[in-house]
């Protein structure tokens, strides 16, 4: 089995609308997209292993500055991801995954806030493209946020 190894975490501001964010980056993707902006995480052994007790450790260090956890991929690991949601949730945070998927398994839907899906095309761009295929939904509602990333473009004519 191959292990659920990160690099190390990042606070965000972008990823999540109206949320600050700890972004872990989980490594051995197997979409392999084109254009990908972190293809040296493709490596399944990149990175550390993300075991239970590092995520805690990461959320109390991280705990008063931020109120979502998003995960950039694991969802082929679907308990070591399931556990890592779990976790976050007890600890009052809500939990976002960015996936080049177009759908996820229910078990993994149950413990997210948000969802993003769709790969990244470089003919439609990303969330702050009007054009993409994308969609980043805030999985209570049903709601499609795209619009929350699109507020602030500007879309100027060449």
């Amino acid at each position: 089995m191959k292990p659920f190894n990160t690099s190390k975490p990042h606070v965000l501001f972008q990823e999540v609308p109206d949320e600050v964010s700890l972004a872990f980056t989980i490594s051995g993707c197997p979409l392999g997209c084109f254009g990908c902006h972190s293809a040296h995480t493709w490596d399944p052994y990149f990175g550390v292993c993300l075991t239970d007790g590092l995520f805690l450790e990461y959320l109390s260090t991280y705990k008063q500055l931020i109120s979502c956890v998003v995960f950039f991929g694991g969802e082929w690991h679907v308990d070591a991801l399931l556990r890592k949601l779990q976790l976050a949730r007890r600890q009052g945070l809500k939990t976002c995954l960015f996936t080049g998927l177009d759908s996820i398994p229910k078990v993994l839907q149950q413990q997210l806030t948000y969802l993003k899906t769709g790969r990244w095309l470089k003919e439609v761009g990303g969330l702050d493209s009007p054009t993409t295929n994308q969609r980043f939904i805030e999985l209570s509602s049903g709601n499609l946020l795209n619009y929350k990333f699109q507020e602030n473009t500007n879309h100027v004519a060449a």
